[in-house]
C-alpha cells in the first residue's frame, strides 16, 4: 500500500503521525505498523464534541499498547472561520513538536477522496495549476517533510480494511451534516462523483500529474533562502517562484534579462537583491551579498563549482558548504556532464 518513495522517506528519519482516530488515520496507523515503520503520535482536541474525550483516551491506549509516544493539545476556538483556525493551530502544534523533538517527517492520513475534494474546492475559488494539485505524497516544509502515504486509496477502502479486521475507530458526526464547507463539498459533490467515476478520475489525476511534472519547474529548497533550480525550459518560472519566496516580484523586463543571461550562460543579479548563479545544468538562487572572503573559503567554493555570484551570501551567513556537497542534487550537479544524463533527479 505504501509507495517506495514514501517508504524511503519514512526510513530516513524520525516520524510524527498527525492522528485523529478517525477512519483514515486509524487505518494508516495499522498500515504503518504492518510495514514496520516507526512513528509517534500527535493529536489535537478542539473541544467541540463530547466524543473527542473518548477519542483522546483511546488514542493514548493505542499508543501505550504499541509502545509509542503521544503528544496532545486541547484548544478552544471561535466558531467563525473554525476550519481555517483549526488547521493553523493543528500545524503550528505539529511543527513545534517536530522542531522540539527532532521529527523529520510529519505523516498525514489524507486519501484520494481528500485529494479530489481539495481539487474541487480550489476549482470553485479560481485556482492555478499549483493550487489545484496541492496534495502530493512528499512535500518539503521549513523544518520537516509532509508525507501522505494514502493518496491512492479511497476512504471506503480504508473503512473496509478496518471493518474486516474488527479494528476500533471513531466517526466525527459533524462530517456527516454538511454544515462546514469541506463536508458540504464532500457530501454533495466529491463523494457522489467518485462513487460513479473513480477509475476515470484516478486516471485523469495520473495524466495531470505527469503534465504537471513537465510544466512545473524542478526546484530544490536547501533552506528558506537557498534554491537549486534545474536549468531547463521551466527555469525562468522557477527563478520567479524562488524570487517570490525572497519577497521580490520580477518584472517582465527582469525575466527577459534573466533569459538573455541564461542564453549567454552567465549569472545575473536581479533587483540588486537576488543572485542567480549559472552552473550549467542547474541554477543556484540566493540573496545577493557582497563580502570579503578568505582564500580558503573561495577555494572550497571553487572546487565545489559554486557560482561566484552566490558565494558572498553563503559566506555572510556562515553556511557550511559541505551541506551543498552532500546534497544529492548538487552531487548530480557536480558529476561529469557525460554522467549527468544517467543520473535520476527526484
Amino acid at each position: 500500500m505504501i509507495s517506495q518513495n514514501v517508504r524511503e522517506r519514512l526510513n530516513l528519519g524520525a516520524n510524527l503521525f498527525a492522528f485523529s482516530h478517525g477512519i483514515d488515520s486509524t487505518a494508516l496507523f495499522y498500515i504503518l505498523e504492518e510495514a514496520g515503520i516507526k512513528f509517534d503520535l500527535a493529536m489535537v482536541d478542539y473541544n467541540v464534541r463530547e466524543q473527542s474525550k473518548s477519542e483522546i483516551e483511546s488514542a493514548k491506549e493505542l499508543a501505550d499498547k504499541f509502545g509509542k509516544k503521544i503528544y496532545t493539545k486541547s484548544v478552544f476556538l471561535d466558531k467563525s472561520n473554525f476550519e481555517k483556525n483549526a488547521r493553523e493551530v493543528r500545524y503550528e502544534f505539529f511543527g513545534e513538536i517536530c522542531q522540539k523533538f527532532g521529527y523529520e517527517n510529519l505523516i498525514l492520513a489524507h486519501q484520494f477522496d481528500d485529494k479530489f475534494e481539495w481539487f474541487l474546492m480550489q476549482l470553485s475559488k479560481g485556482a492555478g495549476l499549483k493550487e489545484l494539485f496541492g496534495m502530493s505524497e512528499l512535500e518539503k516544509r521549513k523544518h520537516f517533510w509532509l508525507v501522505r502515504p494514502l493518496l491512492n486509496l479511497r476512504k471506503k477502502e480504508l473503512q473496509n480494511y478496518l471493518d474486516e479486521r474488527g479494528l476500533r475507530y471513531f466517526v466525527d458526526e459533524t462530517n456527516l451534516k454538511g454544515e462546514l464547507k469541506r463536508s458540504f463539498m464532500r457530501l454533495n459533490f466529491s463523494e457522489p462523483f467518485l462513487d460513479r467515476y473513480f477509475i476515470g478520475v484516478q486516471k485523469s489525476f495520473e495524466f495531470l500529474e505527469a503534465d504537471r511534472q513537465i510544466l512545473m519547474p524542478n526546484i530544490t529548497k536547501i533552506s528558506d533562502e537557498i534554491f537549486i533550480i534545474k536549468n531547463d525550459s521551466n527555469a525562468i518560472r522557477g527563478v520567479d517562484m524562488a524570487a517570490k519566496e525572497l519577497n521580490v516580484l520580477l518584472s517582465k523586463a527582469q525575466k527577459e534579462e534573466l533569459s538573455a543571461n541564461l542564453a549567454k550562460q552567465t549569472s545575473v543579479v536581479l533587483s540588486g537583491k537576488i543572485a542567480v548563479g549559472y552552473a550549467d545544468t542547474y541554477l543556484l538562487v540566493t540573496p545577493f551579498c557582497k563580502a570579503i572572503m578568505p582564500k580558503i573559503f573561495k577555494e572550497k567554493a571553487r572546487i565545489l563549482k559554486i557560482p561566484a555570484i552566490n558565494r558572498g551570501y553563503l559566506f555572510a551567513i556562515n553556511f557550511d558548504l559541505s551541506k551543498l556537497n552532500s546534497n544529492k542534487h548538487l552531487k548530480i550537479w557536480l558529476l561529469p556532464e557525460a554522467l549527468q544524463t544517467k543520473a535520476k533527479i527526484n
